[in-house]
């Protein structure tokens, strides 16, 4: 029989994986849902990271009949998304699901070391870099400029709903490293948005910055969280010297 989660509590109670659990937000009234069946579980919540999403966790077989469950809750608009092995043999028992991506799911529970303060120095010749921090409302102009027009791929974007606040590193009194605390869940922060302008690039900048959040967002929420692209070797590389954990995640779309 499937049971539907009423609080937060109570479904980390069941099963506290940090991808369901940033899935669910903040289980409060309808906006995000959650069940159980046998030994799968599974989370939904619009617009998170840009999509209507469900995690799926567990046996492919309960999992399945979940699925099946929240989309006639919620509609077709929701992209289940998990594990790539039960991904994989969810999609084959369920019709009209294709992939819609691959990438990795990064989570953190342990805060990484302080930057070295000598580390990632732009240059004898330039200006150093300051400190990473929290950026003011007023510079998120400037972070909006700089993922324009350096990461305009990225899907955390200064105004967006979902989107909390920015850190960053300023070089001159303006940001030239940024990321965003973005789409966080009660018990799991969500790192996104991270950007360097290319003149600042390969220096240090975005771990300096990325250090800095994760230590904020696991003294906050108990534990970070990220997703990546799995061929940006580079991104990966810097997060697991912070201590990231990979998982390798797919996801899906209602065709």
């Amino acid at each position: 029989m499937i049971r539907e989660f009423t609080s937060l509590a109570e479904l980390r109670a069941a099963c506290d994986d940090d991808l369901l659990v940033w899935a669910a937000q903040d289980l409060t009234g309808r906006r995000s849902r959650a069940w159980a069946l046998g030994d799968a579980v599974v989370a939904a919540a619009p617009d998170i990271s840009r999509h209507d999403r469900i995690a799926v966790w567990g046996g492919p077989a309960c999992a399945v009949e979940l699925v099946r469950h929240a989309f006639a809750e919620l509609g077709p608009t929701y992209r289940p998304f998990g594990e790539r092995e039960l991904m994989t043999r969810v999609m084959a028992e369920l019709t009209g699901l294709k992939v819609s991506g691959e990438f990795s799911w990064m989570s953190l529970t342990v805060p990484p070391p302080p930057a070295d303060p000598g580390a990632g120095e732009v240059g004898a010749e330039e200006v150093s870099a300051g400190e990473a921090g929290w950026l003011d409302a007023a510079e998120e102009d400037e972070v909006a400029a700089l993922i324009a027009r350096h990461a305009p791929g990225s899907y955390a974007v200064p105004g967006d709903a979902g989107v909390r606040r920015w850190a960053g590193v300023r070089i001159g009194g303006r940001p030239a490293a940024v990321a965003a605390d973005a789409w966080s869940a009660p018990s799991v922060g969500l790192l996104a948005g991270v950007a360097t302008a290319a003149r600042w690039r390969g220096r240090g900048l975005a771990e300096r910055v990325c250090r800095w959040m994760s230590r904020e967002l696991v003294a906050e929420h108990g534990r970070a969280a990220l997703m990546v692209d799995d061929d940006n070797a580079t991104a990966i590389a810097l997060y697991e010297r912070l201590g990231y954990r990979r998982r390798l995640v797919l996801s899906s779309v209602m065709n």
